[in-house]
């Protein structure tokens, strides 16, 4: 009787231990920086693609414009690929960390094709995103408010981007290969006297 339970304590302890670490990795995507310098380039390769998304600084004032774009450049063999898309290849959603906030970015969805020449990146810059419905918080429908006029309040911003496309992997069949590449920069907004 001493084993079974010995055995269902450590399962038990175990179990809490693993939703423990659980929550922490949840957590770590969009967690501010509080010490060292903010991530503001990020470089992806897959396949024959690279992914870049950089914001131009690591902080920005209120109402100052921010910069932040991405590009996808084609690095195969060949001498040129076509892409399908959306509207675009690049999403840019974001969450304000201080806030716990989430800046969704949507776009038409038609099926557009692009030809990507190797070495010449397509490039893309943020364009406003947000949103809020009746039912939201007062407090949460002023921000988007300044999010969609493209004036960012005060806070650390993630930007959780990525390129989201298909190419077409066998002429005869049309069959695509689809690709969501992922990457993450991040900056501060500070109040204009600060």
């Amino acid at each position: 009787m001493k084993k079974v339970s010995l055995i269902l304590s450590f399962m038990f302890l175990m179990v809490v231990l693993f939703g423990c670490q659980q929550n922490k990795d949840d957590q770590v995507d969009n967690t501010p920086s509080t010490t060292g310098s903010l991530e503001t380039k990020a470089e992806v390769t897959e396949g024959e693609f690279v992914y870049r998304l950089v914001t131009e600084k690591a902080e920005y004032r209120e109402n100052e414009p921010v910069k932040v774009y991405a590009e996808l450049e084609y690095i195969g063999n060949q001498e040129e690929i076509t892409i399908a898309h959306a509207a675009s290849p690049f999403h840019f959603p974001m969450v304000e960390t201080t806030r716990n906030y989430e800046i969704f970015y949507s776009m038409d969805q038609p099926s557009i094709a692009t030809k990507l020449i190797k070495g010449e990146p397509l490039h893309q810059e943020y364009r406003a995103g947000g949103g809020y419905g009746s039912q939201d918080k007062k407090e949460y429908i002023e921000f988007m408010k300044h999010i969609m006029n493209q004036e960012f309040p005060k806070g650390h911003y993630v930007v959780n981007g990525f390129a989201d496309f298909a190419v077409i992997a066998n002429e005869g069949t049309k069959q695509k290969k689809n690709f969501t590449i992922k990457a993450q920069v991040e900056f501060r907004v500070n109040k204009s006297g600060e």
